[in-house]
């Protein structure tokens, strides 16, 4: 008799424990309500675009933007959990479901999108370089040569000026943007070049402010997307429908103006759904 209560017991426990499993599963970023959460992918390491600050908050114009959409989906931002998206990692993170979308300089290309699906653009960037705020020799790609150009090792913003701009440019390649902004302001290099937007989010920095400015040379079109998951037309719908109310209520201006107007970027106006400029 004692055996019999003792398994009925362990079987009431074991019963309650599946049920709790099968409770929590699967169900992560269905909805917002009920303090479910919602995983989306940012930089970490962008200031301006996507950075975890030493205290442990998230800021940037990508950060904006995806707080704004998850709000249309129905969360508040106490439900979104930040996960770094890496470059190489982003088509991975998505096709996997680690993530329920990525918002990290993800620019839309053909290669990309035939593995992941992209809603937007939210905006039109551009490869440009930064100079030094009192440099006014540079103000074409053509003057690059003979320059000392600076960017990431492994990028192609900068072998792309080599090789079709200004084949005699000097290329200097560092581990990070911070070192080469350093060397910009030590005159150990002359220029950097990326995106503009990432650009103008360094130089938007308080201890860069007034230091540096932006070429407006547009070497390249550069349209960010929102990716997700390749198929999930329903969630890219409601994607579309929140950037296009965060352009229309002047929420996507504010961010901008935020997260990048100290670096006195001339940003293009928000680019409309589905136009992808070449």
């Amino acid at each position: 008799m004692q055996v019999r209560k003792v398994t009925a017991a362990a079987a009431v426990v074991l019963a309650l424990s599946l049920t709790a499993t099968a409770c929590g599963s699967g169900d992560k970023d269905d909805k917002g309500a009920g303090g479910k959460k919602i995983t989306v992918g940012i930089k970490f390491d962008q200031p301006g675009i996507g950075q975890k600050t030493p205290d442990g908050k998230y800021v940037g114009f990508d950060v904006d933007v995806a707080t704004y959409i998850a709000k249309e989906l129905g969360y508040k931002a106490s439900d979104i959990e930040w996960k770094e998206a890496k470059s190489a990692d982003r088509e991975l993170m998505l096709s996997r479901g680690d993530v329920k979308f990525i918002a990290a300089s993800y620019s839309i290309n053909d290669e990309r999108a035939k593995k992941v699906d992209f809603a937007g653009p939210y905006l039109l960037a551009h490869q440009d370089i930064l100079v030094r705020s009192d440099d006014s020799s540079i103000k074409s790609a053509d003057d690059l040569n003979k320059k000392k150009l600076c960017s990431v090792t492994g990028s192609t913003s900068a072998q792309n000026v080599k090789d079709k701009l200004a084949p005699k440019a000097q290329l200097q390649q560092y581990t990070t943007y911070s070192q080469c902004l350093n060397g910009l302001q030590s005159k150990a290099i002359d220029a950097l070049t990326t995106d503009d937007s990432i650009l103008a989010g360094y130089a938007a920095q308080k201890n860069f402010q007034g230091k540096f400015k932006l070429a407006g040379l547009k070497m390249t079109n550069e349209n960010y997307g929102i990716g997700l998951k390749k198929g999930d037309a329903d969630l890219k719908k409601k994607i579309n429908d929140a950037l296009t109310k965060m352009v229309e209520d002047g929420s996507w201006d504010k961010a901008v103006e935020a997260n990048f107007g100290p670096a006195g970027y001339k940003h293009e106006k928000a680019p409309k759904i589905g136009n992808i400029v070449k």
